[in-house]
């Protein structure tokens, strides 16, 4: 017998292996179907985003005591040795139960030949970390942080290192802010939710959620966030009736900024989300601007999810389009939102698979669609109107080079001060651009630019 949450985690990395599966849309689907008792989902959801997180350590701990590489082993195998592997670093399991409660997940998902394997294996890791007492560095031999501390960090913070450099070129190579967003990478996140504006207040969504049993307190700078310290957000009727949702406290900061920064001359009544799926901003700017929205998602299933988040709200419009592309005269717009697809890297601590899954080449592949998305956005948004761009991602390549590069080659555009239109949010960086940070803001490390378009 196996018990239940060990195979939920073990489900997650083979979908994730096998499929793409995102864990945090997975994982919770799960617990759901399988009705684990408390203790039982905080077990399976640890072991799960942690082997996840963890990924480059576990091998590279398994690589120093199998008999072949880890690539080379039977991907279910591998799979249920990475969760032993993580138990036995990572948690208060016993080591002794730690491997034989792997070695009987290892029977149970893919029979009995590689038993004796996954045995001899996990009872090496299970010696390897008593005698170094847990310490990665030194189970990994990781470079001193003197000769190379990029190295050094992407050992003990498992991380790529291509991810370690770009977050210390963001924070102007700043080491021990650096370690800082690396280790809040591992930190689970709190749920985060938005009361809608136009629906309910943020001291009634608090009231809502403790009437319900749950830790819930304001968040730091939006007015409308509530920050839960655990419970699941789906019980309350106000998620269920579209008048709160969950929404990190980044993403409604960034929407905001977009909303109170003056335009100048006559507004014409339009605003529009260029990429708006899976619609949680839209669902908020349309709360908060006066006028019509157009939100336009060019895939289906997005575009659907954007339908959802927008049902009931007047004045509001989902069209299928390319951002690049849009089906709306030019300068016609007031204010427009780019929340440009990006690596992801500012939300890895709610992705956990996503740092091992994404390349150091992905991000110069995407800046040329961002840098397309804001070109069309300026040529959307009339003379005296309003342009955010927004990335979930502090990767300058994605950031503050694509604004530059697009803002540079325009005489009709403007940067604006984005701190500005953030007050009372300290450390946002020298601007004219905010950046939210895990570390400092306990929110998605979200990108801000506030550009105007001029005559």
């Amino acid at each position: 017998m196996i018990d239940e949450a060990r195979l939920v985690a073990w489900e997650v990395l083979r979908a994730v292996d096998e499929r793409g599966a995102y864990a945090n849309l997975l994982l919770p689907a799960l617990l759901r179907q399988r009705r684990l008792s408390g203790r039982d989902r905080g077990f399976a959801t640890e072991l799960t985003y942690g082997a996840l997180r963890a990924q480059g350590q576990l091998d590279g701990v398994l690589d120093t005591v199998s008999s072949r590489p880890v690539a080379a082993v039977d991907p279910g195998v591998r799979d249920a040795l990475r969760l032993g592997t993580y138990q036995l670093l990572r948690t208060r399991v016993p080591p002794r139960a730690a491997v034989g409660t792997t070695v009987e997940l290892v029977r149970a998902t893919s029979g009995e030949r590689p038993v004796r394997f996954a045995n001899a294996v996990l009872r090496r890791v299970a010696d390897r970390v008593a005698e170094t007492g847990g310490d990665i560095a030194v189970l990994l031999s990781a470079p001193p942080p003197a000769s190379d501390p990029f190295g050094h960090l992407a050992v003990v913070t498992a991380h790529p290192r291509w991810i370690v450099e770009v977050v210390a070129e963001a924070l102007d190579g700043d080491l021990d802010e650096t370690r800082a967003v690396l280790e809040a990478d591992d930190a689970r996140p709190a749920v985060h939710l938005a009361a809608a504006p136009d629906r309910m207040t943020r001291d009634e969504l608090l009231a809502e959620a403790r009437a319900a049993g749950l830790s819930a307190e304001p968040g730091r700078y939006s007015p409308f966030a509530v920050v839960l310290g655990g419970g699941d957000p789906g019980s309350l009727p106000a998620i269920a009736s579209g008048k709160a949702a969950v929404q990190d406290e980044g993403s409604q900061l960034v929407t905001l900024a977009l909303a109170r920064t003056p335009t100048v001359g006559r507004d014409r009544g339009l605003t529009v989300d260029l990429c708006a799926g899976p619609g949680g901003k839209a669902a908020l700017l349309a709360a908060l601007v006066d006028g019509t929205l157009v939100a336009g998602e060019p895939r289906a299933r997005r575009a659907a999810m954007v339908a959802a988040a927008l049902d009931g709200r007047p004045g509001t419009l989902v069209v299928r389009a390319d951002g690049r592309f849009p089906p709306l005269r030019p300068a016609s717009a007031d204010r427009v939102l780019v929340d440009a697809p990006c690596t992801g890297l500012g939300a890895l601590r709610r992705r956990p698979e996503a740092r091992w899954r994404r390349l150091a080449g992905d991000a110069a592949t995407l800046a040329a669609t961002q840098r397309q998305l804001l070109v069309s956005a300026l040529d959307l948004v009339r003379p005296g109107g309003v342009v955010g761009y927004v990335t979930c991602s502090p990767h300058p390549a994605e950031t503050t080079e694509v604004v530059r590069a697009v803002a540079g080659q325009r005489a009709d555009v403007s940067l604006l001060g984005a701190r500005a239109a953030l007050p009372g949010v300290p450390a946002l960086g020298d601007g004219p651009f905010a950046q939210l940070w895990p570390h400092r803001h306990g929110t998605d490390a979200m990108f801000l630019a506030l550009l105007r378009r001029t005559e």
